[in-house]
């Protein structure tokens, strides 16, 4: 598996959470605090977020079927774009578990002469 393959997972999680939050923060804005001049703010973002969550999907697939990892394992990653922060921590798990795998691949650095 290559480096690219979590680097494009990442950017993704975040990009997918943070829209999410953004999200709901206007849905509590637009429904809990009747405010109805975010109206357009939360249509934009809920599209941007759909589109981009499908991408998310496709991208941590891709991952998760490169790393093997299970179908219960895979289904949380995959789930973690639609609960608000959850993308942040399971980011950083992923992350954490498949950054030394990068190091044990990396070629040893060759000895200058």
């Amino acid at each position: 598996m290559k480096r690219a393959v979590l680097t494009r997972y990442r950017i993704l999680a975040y990009v997918t959470g943070v829209l999410l939050v953004l999200l709901t923060l206007g849905v509590i804005a637009k429904y809990g605090l009747d405010m109805d001049g975010v109206s357009g703010l939360v249509r934009v973002v809920a599209i941007a977020h759909g589109w981009l969550f499908v991408v998310y999907l496709v991208v941590a697939f891709d991952m998760g079927s490169k790393a093997k990892w299970p179908f219960g394992r895979l289904a949380w990653i995959l789930l973690a774009g639609t609960i608000p922060t959850a993308a942040f921590f399971v980011e950083r798990k992923v992350t954490r578990e498949l950054e030394p795998l990068f190091a044990e691949a990396a070629p040893a650095p060759s000895p200058v002469a």
